[in-house]
């Protein structure tokens, strides 16, 4: 009987779900087509850090060359590339005279690669506005423009766009699908723009600042071993008074989070500690149990021979809302919905993969990312995001 009961806060993590996601739909702007064009346009440099992005940096690199913005740099930051992205990166300054490229061959200690990267990026830039934007990132030529555009009519200091997660089969897009309804449902983003609420964004997508307002917080060096460092970014420009958007840009923003099943397992491994470094090991085994418990439970009682009829409608109900909510986000986000539908897979990939990484932080004593190994102890001493 105890276990049926529990299908009560399982409705009502399905109801809040449904509202979250109604209030994001509603709060989060698509990125304006056509807004009113400045006096002048403000330079904007793009700061693109690689690591090891043969695969991908050339055709990303090129669309963020097509844009029709028009002062525009390109700031390629070679992480300690051990592929054939440094030549990558060198011939595509020498066909432009908009890209520079800087080699980083060492990695000082107490930093990240990527925020590191970011850091010698930001000293080699020279733009008004700064775009931190993943080496796998394709643009639309008119978003720089858009975004600017709007940047300026409302004073922003900070900008994140919310993209296009390209489909890249089944099993990554059940976790993808699933992953993105969860952001919905406790990032709060509809709060992003109020300077009253604490809520923020970020993303390695694209995350634009105004400099004067980035010059304004400690930087990069303040957040250089914050494992979460995209919202700890924004945490930070929020913090220090600079006025915040959020944008839907699913139509002119897209890429591959991961390409496959074995890449994302290995990619959300740094996210082990994400967890394990803001709650012990009980706890973090504690909200596993919990997000069990919301996300299958339904299922159970919906299917088990001796559950009552209450408990079944609730479960199925639970389940109907869920999976409708997961092919809503789907359908904003411009994803297929098929997939959205399948309820429960989804949640239980991610969950596996997340408690792979703590589980992998707790063997090793630490995170191994990029080829570095970080200690338990210093990524927490590290932590910068308030959660």
């Amino acid at each position: 009987m105890v276990f049926y009961v529990l299908t009560i806060p399982a409705a009502l993590y399905a109801l809040f779900g449904a509202y979250a996601a109604l209030r994001t739909f509603t709060g989060v702007r698509p990125l304006p087509d056509r807004p009113e064009a400045p006096a002048s346009w403000p330079r904007v440099s793009i700061i693109v850090p690689a690591c090891n992005e043969e695969g991908t940096l050339r055709d990303a690199t090129a669309s963020k060359l097509a844009s029709d913005y028009p002062d525009l740099e390109v700031v390629i930051v070679d992480d300690r590339s051990t592929d054939g992205t440094p030549g990558i990166a060198d011939a595509l300054a020498a066909g432009d005279p908009r890209v520079r490229v800087v080699h980083v061959k060492e990695l000082p200690a107490g930093w990240l690669g990527k925020l590191h990267a970011l850091d010698r990026g930001v000293h080699a830039s020279s733009g008004d506005y700064l775009l931190f934007s993943d080496a796998d990132v394709h643009m639309d030529a008119d978003v720089m423009r858009r975004v600017i555009a709007v940047a300026e009519k409302e004073e922003l200091g900070f900008v994140a766009l919310f993209p296009r997660v390209w489909e890249s089969g089944f099993v990554v897009d059940l976790a993808m699908t699933a992953m993105l309804r969860q952001l919905v449902v406790a990032g709060r983003s509809w709060k992003v723009s109020d300077p009253r609420s604490s809520v923020c964004v970020g993303s390695g997508v694209f995350n634009l600042v105004r400099r004067t307002a980035f010059a304004a917080t400690p930087g990069f060096p303040w957040l250089k071993l914050e494992i979460v460092d995209d919202i700890a970014l924004g945490q930070m420009m929020k913090r220090a008074g600079a006025r915040c958007a959020l944008f839907n840009a699913s139509t002119s923003l897209g890429l591959h989070f991961y390409r496959s099943a074995g890449e994302m397992m290995r990619g959300t491994e740094k996210n082990g500690f994400s967890v394990l470094g803001r709650l012990r090991l009980y706890l973090a085994l504690l909200a596993a149990a919990a997000l069990i418990l919301v996300e299958v439970g339904p299922l159970v009682a919906l299917v088990y021979p001796g559950a009552p009829m209450w408990a079944r409608a609730l479960g199925g109900a639970a389940l109907v809302v869920t999976s409708l909510l997961q092919a809503t986000v789907a359908w904003w986000g411009k994803r297929s919905a098929l997939v959205a539908l399948v309820p429960v897979l989804g949640p239980l990939t991610c969950l596996f993969f997340l408690m792979r990484g703590v589980v992998l932080a707790i063997l090793r004593g630490g995170v191994v990312w990029r080829g570095t190994k970080y200690s338990l102890r210093e990524l927490r001493a590290g932590i910068r995001i308030a959660l």
